[in-house]
């Protein structure tokens, strides 16, 4: 882990810190108390940092966290934020990391828009994720005083990362305990992709999963699909509104300001006991 920099953000104490890990940049934020809860985002980019994030605006996700936190009277959650590998040199970098590696590779065929650019050949989805929970997560938890043994572990995306947060509960049930996804974009994969990544989920009762959607924007198109993922869900076992929540946001789009406005109430289904 290299250090870069450390800033601070209007809202919340201390510093956030951002680091290295061979080549990927890493921001993290630890509250002052000490915590058991630990939430590892997708797409970091866009979680802290207005100068980094989409359109400069952020999930103010550590505001959140912190004010509900304070109305369930839990300490605040560590936050880790994962920064995707697109970079000008490598446009096609968030696909390669967030797309659910095992489906696409075993059958499912990648949307036209992107296999004019990526093969499933070329995703690295395993390899993200080895990296998050073998290398990043370990190694921050290490350096703010965080035992992993006893931390209650979500990890939270939107669109692709919300994909890639159901896809990594599904591959690492035994390191995370929650699943926040956020506008999951079906419409890459469809019938398919909805079926693959559900039926791959652990037994229900020992983890949490949220999953939402707007009306606005390509959140439009995810209805029948999200409609298909709850049925599939409850069939399993799953119990809606206990340790699985499914969510329609009207007048909310595909877009971080979106995100941000309703990120308290997946939050608080993840923190609250």
């Amino acid at each position: 882990m290299k250090q870069i920099t450390r800033y601070q953000v209007r809202g919340i104490p201390g510093n956030v810190e951002r680091v290295e890990f061979d080549g990927r940049i890493v921001d993290y934020w630890s509250p002052n108390s000490t915590t058991s809860h630990l939430l590892i985002a997708h797409d970091g980019q866009n979680v802290f940092d207005r100068k980094t994030a989409t359109h400069h605006q952020t999930w103010r996700m550590a505001q959140s966290a912190l004010r509900v936190s304070k109305q369930l009277e839990v300490a605040a959650p560590a936050i880790i934020a994962i920064f995707h590998s697109r970079t000008p040199l490598n446009p096609w970098g968030r696909i390669i990391d967030l797309a659910p590696q095992d489906p696409f590779q075993n059958g499912l065929t990648l949307p036209l828009s992107a296999t004019k650019t990526v093969t499933s050949d070329e995703l690295l989805g395993n390899k993200y994720l080895e990296s998050i929970t073998d290398l990043i997560v370990p190694t921050i938890a290490t350096e703010i005083g965080i035992d992993l043994s006893i931390t209650n572990k979500a990890i939270i995306g939107s669109s692709l990362g919300a994909l890639a947060s159901l896809y990594a509960l599904s591959k690492r049930p035994d390191f995370f305990t929650t699943s926040l996804a956020l506008s999951p974009h079906w419409t890459a994969g469809e019938d398919a992709l909805v079926d693959a990544l559900i039926d791959a989920l652990p037994k229900p009762g020992l983890h949490k999963i949220w999953m939402s959607y707007g009306s606005r924007g390509h959140d439009v198109e995810y209805g029948p699909f999200q409609r298909r993922a709850e049925l599939r869900m409850i069939d399993a076992g799953w119990q809606k509104g206990k340790d699985f929540a499914s969510q329609r946001y009207p007048r909310s789009g595909h877009n971080e300001r979106s995100w941000a406005r309703y990120l308290d109430q997946p939050m608080k289904f993840w923190l609250q006991k």
